[in-house]
């Protein structure tokens, strides 16, 4: 099992690892849209959040030698799912011809107050 951190997505506001690399997997805790620089959540409403958390997602991904392109599971969690057309337009284009599996679900509220959470397993051979 390996721990996996990029300085370019933002720093766990908990006892958590940004991802676990445990064999071919890897398991991307959930994404907030935070800004890393910062560590505010970005303005802008729920279509600045998913983007931002997928800039987030995509760095930590990164850092374990991976992408979007190795992502077999997400989750999606809205604070709202009247959000979920926009959510999923931003989704649809992050994921335009490769389609993980999903879960969306409205939960009654989210870190730091914010309207989306992403989280992601993806799977590497030979990493």
């Amino acid at each position: 099992m390996q721990y996996i951190h990029s300085d370019k997505a933002p720093k766990p506001v908990g006892p958590y690892s940004q991802a676990v690399k445990a064999g071919e997997f890897i398991f991307c805790s959930g994404q907030i849209g935070l800004v890393p620089e910062t560590s505010q959540i970005i303005e802008g409403g729920v279509k600045a959040q998913t983007v931002q958390i997928f800039a987030n997602i995509i760095e930590v991904l990164k850092a374990a030698g991976a992408s979007l392109e190795d992502v077999v599971k997400a989750q999606i969690f809205l604070k709202d799912i009247s959000d979920f057309a926009e959510v999923n337009k931003i989704y649809a284009e992050f994921f335009s011809d490769h389609k993980p599996a999903r879960d969306t679900v409205e939960v009654a509220s989210l870190p730091l107050n914010t309207l989306v959470e992403i989280s992601i397993t993806a799977y590497k051979s030979n990493i």
